[in-house]
């Protein structure tokens, strides 16, 4: 489980294809204190780490996670939003995050204001995917609050840090970022829709 605090970033330095699946290696500052076996948030994705050479660890994303996340579109120097499982007597400062992306989003607007910047991204109306105003969401891995709820588009206001900290920084009008609802909101909606059916 994750929170979408994201702890760093890294770079992906190679892609190697296998049959359906593809190999990432990322560098980070963190990639040399990981283990074999441990679950990683990329870009909001649960990987398993598979490999680790000095700074940079390896990961797997099988097709089905390349079908419904973001990562088939990474290429060699994008950066990656990374975070790690959620420590047992840690803080929880985002919001419950399982590192299962639901589905995609467009990126259709990118306003500064102010010196923060509000992100607004549309995606395809799926019946337990909903947002709320001033509830959770997590874009690229990154627990955010909503704005702007509409059916199929919602806004996020992002200040200077986040920014600076994480790969929303390389995200612009046109590109595609991963989305995990939120998992009460889930919840709730598939329970209404087993009462009305």
């Amino acid at each position: 489980m994750f929170t979408g605090i994201i702890e760093t970033v890294g770079t992906v330095t190679k892609i190697e294809k296998e049959l359906g699946n593809l190999h990432f290696f990322v560098q980070s500052h963190i990639s040399n204190e990981l283990k074999i076996d441990q679950s990683v948030s990329h870009n909001g994705v649960c990987l398993t780490v598979v490999g680790i050479e000095e700074d940079v660890h390896k990961v797997t994303a099988i097709q089905e996670t390349l079908l419904k996340s973001n990562l088939s579109a990474l290429k060699i120097g994008d950066l990656v939003n990374l975070e790690r499982c959620t420590p047992a007597n840690g803080r929880f400062d985002g919001h419950i995050v399982q590192g299962h992306v639901d589905q995609t989003a467009r990126c259709i607007a990118k306003e500064e204001q102010h010196g923060s910047w509000l992100f607004t991204f549309t995606y395809e109306p799926q019946e337990q995917n909903i947002t709320v105003e001033k509830g959770s969401i997590t874009v690229n891995g990154i627990s955010l609050t909503v704005v702007n709820s509409l059916i199929n588009q919602f806004s996020v206001a992002i200040i200077p840090y986040t920014i600076e900290h994480t790969n929303l920084q390389q995200v612009n009008v046109g590109d595609t970022v991963n989305l995990e609802f939120d998992i009460i909101g889930k919840y709730v909606s598939k329970m209404m829709a087993m009462r009305r059916s």
